[in-house]
């Protein structure tokens, strides 16, 4: 396979590129900081810069730090060693640490997973106004009230990642079942505008959409088809949604407005059998 980040084909890199790379184009924050404890907090931010050649001399890191600091409300103890500080506070200076280099990516692993609820919610507003000023933030944690509260969410259950519009469109399935369906699952693409189930036909799968939406077109009396519904991504329909007394009216056609779209097809008497 391959890894692009940005367009930069970084499996292709040699171990000496990457570390150079990963310096100014990702942050990472810890679940259990990682500060150098022997290192006043400005000089743990200070690091990174040090490290990538970054900025002209110490003068003008030791600024840059003590900005980033300000800017996580942690600047008052800018000259205290790690340890003189709380938890809450030390993931901050951590925080700060990763935007030495005002990488476009932030890598954090559980940041809240040792930190109480209270301070937690702190750390996780601050990550929002990070995303409000441009940043990509990847993060783990097994809290699933933040998790609820991101652009998107990736499950991972014993290794396997379970398909986001799979937990979507079914949310009271547990992750293993959700494991299962998306082995039953069928990745189809269609054109804009093409058409997905016809009139009168039966289908014996159920879809979730991934991409793009798709349309359900009912016909009136008079013959013309009208758009009744569109659905979008992590939204199903199947065959039991297009009935009405026993016989099915309704064609679904994939959304003309969009460029791409794709469907997970399930096959419906298997996915009830493993159920």
């Amino acid at each position: 396979g391959a890894v692009l980040v940005a367009g930069t084909p970084i499996h292709e890199m040699r171990e000496g590129q990457v570390a150079p790379w990963r310096g100014v184009n990702v942050g990472l924050v810890f679940q259990f900081f990682q500060l150098l404890p022997s290192l006043s907090n400005v000089e743990n931010v200070m690091l990174p810069m040090d490290f990538c050649n970054t900025f002209k001399n110490n003068k003008e890191r030791q600024a840059r730090a003590l900005h980033l600091l300000d800017l996580v409300d942690i600047k008052e103890h800018a000259f205290k060693k790690p340890s003189e500080i709380s938890g809450g506070q030390q993931q901050r200076v951590a925080i700060a640490r990763s935007l030495a280099n005002d990488p476009p990516i932030i890598v954090a692993d559980e940041p809240t997973g040792n930190l109480d609820s209270v301070t937690a919610q702190a750390i996780f507003e601050l990550f929002e106004r990070l995303v409000d000023q441009g940043k990509t933030i990847f993060m783990v944690t097994h809290d699933k009230d933040l998790a609820r509260r991101v652009t998107r969410t990736i499950i991972l259950s014993d290794g396997e990642i379970i398909d986001e519009y799979l937990e979507t469109a079914f949310p009271k399935l547990n992750d293993d079942q959700l494991a299962e369906a998306r082995k039953l699952a069928e990745l189809q693409s269609f054109t804009p505008g093409e058409t997905i189930l016809a009139e009168g036909e039966q289908p014996q799968k159920c879809y979730v959409v991934s991409e793009g939406a798709v349309e359900i077109l009912l016909r009136e009396p008079n013959g013309q088809q009208i758009s009744v519904a569109r659905l979008k991504p992590g939204q199903y329909f199947e065959k039991i949604a297009l009935l009405r007394g026993g016989a099915k009216i309704a064609t679904v056609i994939a959304d003309p407005g969009y460029k791409e779209i794709e469907l997970l097809a399930l096959e419906s008497s298997s996915f009830s059998r493993k159920l």
